[in-house]
């Protein structure tokens, strides 16, 4: 198989393999409920722990972080390149973000998916783990001594390129520009909710919708 076929392939495998919604096909399945019309409304793993719990949110958040961390990893451990090897870490780079895309606007439930949290911390695990850790540590103080888990992704999200460009020295500008984008994504999918927190009407991790 050519390159240009396998990159072509691998990145309609990605957004497919991220496009799977795993909440609102967990949901029908064991609970007969669709988590698109309970709680924020939002196929992701935060809605399915406030409406479903720990045993169903856990296993979503889970799959949700490995289907854009396994393209990302394949990339360079399990497929075979004969001309692309010096451009390796821009294949990755358009394997996960097409699993990314997937996940946001999935192709089996009319393009109305997540917010991309998940599937771009897979990315990250697989491209900036130790960014990710930075950016993980600072989602786990925001949640718990606010309890705003949308606060603590756009937090997270502000730290990740900070991180990647004072930090880690890191010098591929073509990474930098991933990690800049991936914040700035994650900022656009929470529009929502932080207009929900300027105006003090964002529900807490934990609490009954209202």
């Amino acid at each position: 198989m050519s390159d240009w076929l396998q990159l072509i392939l691998g990145i309609i495998t990605s957004y497919l393999l991220g496009s799977i919604p795993t909440s609102v096909w967990i949901g029908k399945w064991f609970y007969n409920t669709d988590i698109r019309k309970k709680g924020s409304g939002n196929a992701g793993a935060t809605n399915t722990i406030r409406v479903l719990g720990f045993y169903a949110g856990i296993p979503v958040l889970l799959f949700d972080v490995f289907k854009a961390w396994i393209p990302v990893y394949a990339v360079v451990n399990l497929l075979d390149w004969n001309s692309f090897n010096s451009e390796l870490v821009y294949i990755q780079i358009a394997f996960g973000l097409a699993a990314v895309l997937g996940h946001v606007y999935p192709i089996y439930i009319g393009f109305k998916g997540g917010k991309g949290v998940a599937t771009l911390a897979g990315m990250a695990i697989g491209l900036f783990p130790i960014a990710f850790l930075f950016s993980l540590f600072t989602f786990i103080l925001v949640v718990i001594f606010t309890r705003y888990v949308s606060l603590g992704s756009i937090l997270a999200a502000i730290v990740f390129p900070l991180y990647l460009i004072f930090f880690a020295n890191q010098a591929s500008i073509p990474l930098i520009v991933v990690g800049v984008f991936a914040s700035l994504f994650i900022i656009y999918t929470h529009r929502g909710n932080m207009k929900k927190l300027l105006n003090g009407t964002e529900n807490k991790f934990g609490a009954k919708k209202t």
